[in-house]
C-alpha cells in the first residue's frame, strides 16, 4: 500500500506535517513542564502524564520522520522532482502503532487524573479503560500491515468493539462523575470526550481507505496527513485542555492560590 512513487508536492507534504508533528508535541510537553508550577499539587500528575504522551509522540514522529526521508529518495541527481522508493528501504508504520499502543492508554490517565475522583472510582474507570484502548491498538494492527482487504476488515471490525466499549464507559459512567466537577470545567470536561470521539475518528477512516478502493501515492499522502493531524488534536490540544480544566479547579478548590496566580497575570499584562 506504500506508493512506488511521490511527486514532489506529495513528498513536501508528508516532510512538512510529520515536522509539523514534531514541533507540537515538543513544544506542548516543554509549555506544561514550564507551566506545571500554575496549578496545585493534586493536579500534577495528569498534566505529567500529558508531558509523558507528548515525549512519547515526538520521539515516534522522530523515528517516522526519519524512515519516511529513509524510504523515498530523490529521483534524479539535483534532488528534485519525483520521490522513489529507496532498494532495500521501507517506510515503518509501525512506529504510529507502538506510539499509539503507550499513548492511547495514557490520554485516559490523563482524563482520570485530572477528575480527582475517589481512589475506588478511579480505579474503577482505568480498568475498565486502559485495557481497552490497549486492546483497540492491538487489533487493529495486523488489519493495518495486511495487504488481504479480508483480514483488514475482519481486525478492524473486532478493534472496533473496545473502541465501542471505551465510548459507552465514557458517555455514561463517566458522566455520572461531572456533576460531581465543580461548575467551571463540567462543559468543557464533557466536550472533552467529543474531541476524542472526533480525533480518534480519523484513524479508522484512514484504516478503511483500501477496503474502499482508495488506493495510490494521493490516498497514501491523504492517510499520513490524516494521522498527522488527528495525533496533534489527540495528544497537544488535548493536552492544553486538561491543563485549562487543572487550573480552573486548581482556583476552585484554593482562592488564595487563584489570587496569586490572577495577580501574576495582571502584572505580566500590565508589564
Amino acid at each position: 500500500m506504500i506508493p512506488d512513487i511521490l511527486n514532489q508536492g506529495q513528498y513536501d507534504t508528508v516532510y512538512n506535517f510529520l515536522s509539523l508533528v514534531i514541533a507540537s508535541q515538543l513544544f506542548t510537553a516543554l509549555f506544561l513542564l514550564i507551566s506545571l508550577p500554575r496549578i496545585l499539587p493534586r493536579y500534577r500528575h495528569a498534566i505529567t502524564v500529558a508531558i509523558i504522551v507528548c515525549g512519547i509522540a515526538a520521539y515516534h514522529y522522530f523515528r517516522i520522520f526519519d524512515s519516511f526521508k529513509a524510504a523515498f529518495v530523490s529521483a534524479e541527481a539535483g534532488g528534485t522532482g519525483d520521490y522513489v522508493q529507496a532498494v532495500g528501504v521501507s517506510f515503518n508504520e509501525g512506529y504510529r502503532y507502538v506510539d499509539w499502543l503507550l499513548t492511547v492508554p495514557l490520554l485516559l490517565v490523563e482524563l482520570i487524573a485530572v477528575l480527582a475522583l475517589t481512589r475506588k472510582l478511579q480505579t474503577s474507570l482505568l480498568v475498565k479503560l486502559v485495557p481497552a484502548a490497549a486492546l483497540m491498538i492491538i487489533l487493529g494492527y495486523p488489519g493495518e500491515i495486511s495487504v488481504d482487504n479480508g483480514v483488514r476488515g475482519l481486525y478492524g471490525l473486532l478493534s472496533t468493539i473496545p473502541f465501542l466499549y471505551i465510548l459507552f464507559v465514557l458517555f455514561t459512567e463517566l458522566s455520572k462523575s461531572l456533576v460531581n466537577q465543580p461548575v467551571s470545567v463540567r462543559r468543557t470536561l464533557s466536550q472533552l470526550r467529543w474531541l476524542l470521539l472526533l480525533s480518534w475518528g480519523v484513524y479508522p477512516i484512514a484504516y478503511l481507505l483500501p477496503l474502499l478502493n482508495v488506493e495510490g501515492a494521493d490516498a497514501w499522502v491523504g492517510k499520513q496527513v490524516g494521522y498527522s493531524i488527528a495525533d496533534i488534536v489527540a495528544k497537544c490540544i488535548y493536552a492544553l485542555i486538561i491543563f485549562k480544566v487543572a487550573r480552573l479547579k486548581s482556583f476552585d478548590d484554593d482562592p488564595s492560590f487563584a489570587a496569586i496566580e490572577l495577580s501574576k497575570h495582571e502584572l505580566n499584562t500590565k508589564a
